[in-house]
């Protein structure tokens, strides 16, 4: 059986009992990075007296899954395998997605275990969200691309979630703070462990307040979600079906869907 089983974001008790549980059984472990596996197995015995034995580390990352995925066979599923992420739910901005995809594709029976994840702990932690929200991983790093997924970020209909590094959560703010400096942002770091802290305030103040902040740590952040939209009031198709020029289309469209508007453009010229 392969299982997918969450680890902690930081606080090394929020592992799950069954979590343990299931490593005790496994033989082999597939990693994002072998060398983070390794060492919560360490502190997992260590710490809970877990007895996990995992003979086998084998990793699984986006530079070797043809290599990984060429090279497996039926005997391989014939025991009990753990896959792990660095940290939280396996994938989720993770390789793991690609195995789930094999699974199913391969009929491998497999199971998904609970556990922590750092889009919905900050979603929560948030108060900005009643129902629906967006979760946007990891932003392109530099460029228009990335001028273009933040753009898109504050055209939604809901909360976006955002994962970020220590290295642009500035940039990253101050970003939305020159298009929108009343948009309201809750950004967590470090969440769950020791210096874990919260930040929440309208954009122009809060990249003020990171300017002189310590922004060491793994961030996600909420921005709020547009108030120029009430999706409830129009659909994607009733948008389509406008006697309109396909660039006010794509406009309209990319409102509600945070979507490329280029893209949505092209689409529509297509069709």
């Amino acid at each position: 059986m392969l299982y997918f089983v969450p680890t902690p974001i930081g606080n090394l008790e929020d592992i799950s009992l069954r979590a343990i549980k299931i490593l005790r059984e496994c033989e082999i472990a597939i990693c994002e990075d072998t060398r983070v596996c390794k060492s919560l197995v360490n502190l997992l015995n260590e710490r809970f007296d877990a007895n996990i034995n995992i003979s086998n580390f084998i990793p699984l990352h986006t530079h070797n899954e043809d290599e990984f995925f060429a090279n497996l066979n039926d005997e391989f599923w014939s025991k009990n395998i753990a896959y792990m992420s660095d940290a939280g739910m396996p994938g989720i901005s993770d390789p793991g997605v690609s195995l789930v995809r094999y699974a199913q594709k391969n009929d491998i029976k497999y199971e998904i275990l609970s556990g922590a994840n750092a889009a919905l702990l900050s979603i929560v932690a948030s108060g900005l969200c009643d129902k629906e929200f967006v979760f946007l991983g990891f932003l392109p790093n530099t460029g228009r691309d990335r001028a273009l997924a933040i753009q898109n970020a504050l055209n939604l209909a809901y909360p976006a979630v955002i994962y970020e590094s220590p290295k642009r959560i500035l940039s990253l703010v101050q970003s939305v703070a020159n298009l929108e400096p009343e948009r309201e942002i809750f950004a967590i770091k470090e969440a769950t462990k020791k210096f874990e802290t919260k930040f929440k305030d309208r954009a122009k103040n809060l990249a003020q307040i990171l300017e002189k902040a310590n922004l060491n740590g793994e961030w996600a952040v909420v921005i709020s979600k547009s108030a120029n939209i009430a999706t409830q009031n129009i659909t994607k198709d009733e948008i389509i079906s406008l006697d309109i020029a396909p660039k006010a289309k794509a406009k309209l469209l990319s409102k509600i869907t945070g979507k490329d508007v280029k893209k949505i453009y092209d689409e529509l010229i297509k069709a």
